[in-house]
């Protein structure tokens, strides 16, 4: 159990009793150290029943998240990347933090519709009359 809160942003932050960690052995370097030591972090964060996020990012984290996200709603970071324990941790806690800082971004303004000018829709009929003009010159000669 992860006992001390996750800041995420000046809004947010996750207590650290939603956090569970549990090590587990990590392929990759490390010499013989790899086959004794657990180093890897799984990291568990309830997502989808967790209080200290707001409707609309846990949505959103929801999308972002994929197939890190089990069918309960739990979301799963694993860090393997580095060889010790505390390193492993970090990293899992800093994945979090930037995939909740993702989902918390607002959304992008909506698209404004505008018509082509005057110019564009003259050089564009311009070009449909030139390559008219063009596969007409493919016919056989005497054809009207």
């Amino acid at each position: 159990m992860a006992s001390d809160p996750l800041y995420i942003n000046d809004r947010i932050t996750i207590a650290g009793w939603e956090l569970t960690e549990q090590f587990v052995l990590a392929g990759g370097p490390g010499g013989q150290n790899v086959n004794k030591v657990s180093t890897a972090v799984q990291l568990f964060f309830p997502l989808t029943s967790s209080p200290s996020l707001p409707d609309r990012i846990k949505t959103n984290a929801i999308k972002l998240a994929g197939r890190r996200l089990s069918k309960e709603g739990v979301l799963l970071i694993e860090a393997s990347r580095f060889r010790s324990q505390e390193r492993n941790r970090e990293d899992a806690r800093e994945r979090l933090k930037e995939l909740l800082l993702e989902a918390a971004k607002p959304p992008p303004p909506p698209r404004r519709k505008t018509k082509p000018t005057k110019g564009s829709i003259e050089r564009r009929l311009k070009a449909k009359v030139g390559r008219g003009e063009i596969k007409k010159m493919r016919e056989k000669p005497g054809q009207d």
